[in-house]
């Protein structure tokens, strides 16, 4: 059986939130190679920088110490985590990215 093939039903079989959790790492890879690579525009790049940003400034929409009971308090930070990477990545250059999970995919 195909390696491709056997990791797609692995992850496939795994929650969404899971396989976010599991590729946390090379996320953060391609979000370092695109905003280094001059063939990415500004925009991506402030994108980027604005879902870092929320998470490392104190203010937040669901204040982590008020929803701490109910599980919520990093709730907004992964919501606007997830979407800076979606915005980003679909405003970047496609090939760009492509070369760029491509490369990291192989390790590199």
């Amino acid at each position: 059986m195909d390696k491709d093939k056997s990791d797609n039903r692995f992850t496939g079989a795994m929650p969404l939130n899971a396989r976010i959790i599991a590729h946390l790492p090379n996320f953060a890879k391609l979000y370092w190679r695109l905003f280094r690579d001059p063939r990415v525009g500004w925009l991506p790049k402030i994108i980027l920088v604005a879902g870092l940003a929320y998470l490392v400034i104190p203010t937040d929409v669901l204040p982590d110490i008020l929803v701490r009971f109910a599980g919520l308090g990093l709730a907004d930070d992964a919501i606007v985590l997830i979407v800076a990477l979606k915005a980003g990545l679909k405003r970047g250059p496609r090939t760009v990215v492509e070369e760029h999970v491509r490369l990291i995919d192989e390790g590199g």
